[in-house]
């Protein structure tokens, strides 16, 4: 297992009017972040929202191209990025204990906090297709170049963590400064990812390393 200290390239926030940031997803231009009884989109460059969507947004956010997805309580919408309207609804599989959330594969993957797993569900039913055990509090959640990475949150302690889909093992760790904690999680596909940073209000990128990368 490969461990290392996060390197935090940038931070943005913390926003007005905005207390806690919760999930995070990025559509290729904007990071867009919940923030309880809305969702912003950010423009990295800048580091300015540039607009908001009156939906709840309570927990993770994900994108899938066209549609973004996002935890509200017991429940997943589907909301189009251009007019806010939701479009579609599924129950959340934690019923409410939903962290992280993301899209790969045609499907969604949820972080479950409390219970420590990621769950792969359909996006038309909530069905559940998979489930993979982690030893610690699941926040975010996000896939890049086929690596499956999540957020944890405990006892004041953050890490970003690669973890082989199949097993659920370890096999990368981030460990985040203190005080840094991480509440949603999306890679920009690249050497990004940007974190979500609870009630500091703020979000903060952080390098991918580039062993996590090579070690197959």
């Amino acid at each position: 297992m490969n461990r290392s200290a996060a390197e935090i390239i940038q931070e943005y926030g913390p926003f007005p009017g905005i207390e806690d940031v919760h999930g995070v997803t990025f559509d290729g231009q904007h990071i867009w972040f919940a923030s309880g009884d809305k969702v912003s989109a950010l423009d990295p460059a800048s580091g300015k929202t540039v607009r908001s969507l009156d939906v709840a947004g309570h927990a993770g956010t994900a994108f899938d191209g066209r549609h973004l997805f996002q935890l509200a309580e017991e429940r997943i919408q589907k909301i189009d990025p251009e007019t806010g309207r939701v479009l579609a609804t599924i129950p959340a599989p934690g019923g409410g204990g939903d962290s992280g959330l993301a899209w790969a594969e045609g499907t969604l993957w949820v972080g479950q906090y409390r219970d420590r797993k990621i769950l792969q569900i359909d996006p038309e039913t909530g069905a559940i297709l998979r489930t993979i055990s982690s030893d610690r509090f699941v926040t975010g959640v996000t896939w890049v170049d086929g690596e499956l990475w999540h957020g944890i949150w405990e006892n004041d302690e953050s890490e970003l963590r690669r973890i082989d889909p199949r097993t659920g093992e370890t096999l990368d760790v981030i460990e985040m400064p203190s005080g840094a904690g991480v509440s949603g999680l999306e890679s920009d596909g690249g050497d990004r990812f940007f974190c979500g940073g609870g009630n500091s209000g703020k979000l903060r990128a952080v390098r991918r390393p580039r062993q996590g990368s090579a070690a197959k």
